[in-house]
């Protein structure tokens, strides 16, 4: 059993999330700005699928990118020279968070429902939420969204409509965090893809003191 939390509640320890399903913490609350802030500075994040409540996760290990140790091959690193795209930030939001909505092949839904879009849209609003998109021909075709707290950086979801689109937007964040003296990205869950360019799992205790120290 997981607890039920309410708006005026605190988290739970992230000590005390469940190891199978790995992360799971706790279930309730809202989607405020206070609440989601409160929970990304305490390595705590929402994912539920539509017509569940909300639930709150912290993983162990989790997956991080150390940006100075980000890694692309010789053929992205041709592309993104080459410069068939055009990278901006922050300048289509919405739009980025909901090509990432978009189901994926063989997948039936999605986790970013019309809730979470509206609440990252108000933190984005406030300043905290930031997106990368890649444009070709006018057309946003790629792009990714995440979160800034200080000096730590949220990586929550990424999307291409035409190949290396994502992949070039990454590119574009790694140098954007740089300029800010950004020197981590929160990854959330271990992926193949993610590894490739240089993430690796790190114990959830050793995520929570670094993000304690970058967030505050």
């Amino acid at each position: 059993m997981i607890p039920w939390i309410d708006p005026t509640s605190h988290f739970p320890p992230v000590r005390t999330a469940l190891k199978n399903p790995n992360g799971l913490l706790c279930a309730g609350a809202d989607l405020s700005p206070t609440r989601l802030l409160a929970a990304y500075s305490r390595g705590i994040f929402p994912w539920f699928s539509p017509g569940d409540p909300i639930y709150w996760w912290s993983p162990d290990p989790r997956m991080i990118l150390l940006v100075h140790e980000f890694h692309a091959s010789q053929r992205l690193l041709r592309t993104v020279r080459s410069g068939p795209f055009h990278l901006q930030i922050d300048t289509a939001f919405p739009d980025v968070i909901r090509a990432c909505a978009e189901p994926r092949p063989g997948q039936d839904g999605t986790w970013i429902t019309e809730e979470m879009i509206l609440a990252y849209c108000e933190l984005h609003r406030l300043g905290h939420a930031h997106s990368v998109e890649c444009w070709q021909d006018g057309n946003l075709v790629g792009g990714l969204y995440g979160l800034l707290l200080g000096h730590m950086f949220f990586g929550e979801s990424m999307f291409a409509r035409v190949t290396d689109a994502s992949k070039v937007a990454l590119v574009h964040l790694i140098g954007w965090l740089k300029e800010r003296h950004v020197p981590m990205i929160d990854c959330q869950q271990e992926t193949h893809h993610l590894a490739s360019f240089g993430a690796r799992p790190i114990p959830r205790a050793q995520f929570v003191q670094i993000i304690a120290k970058l967030t505050g």
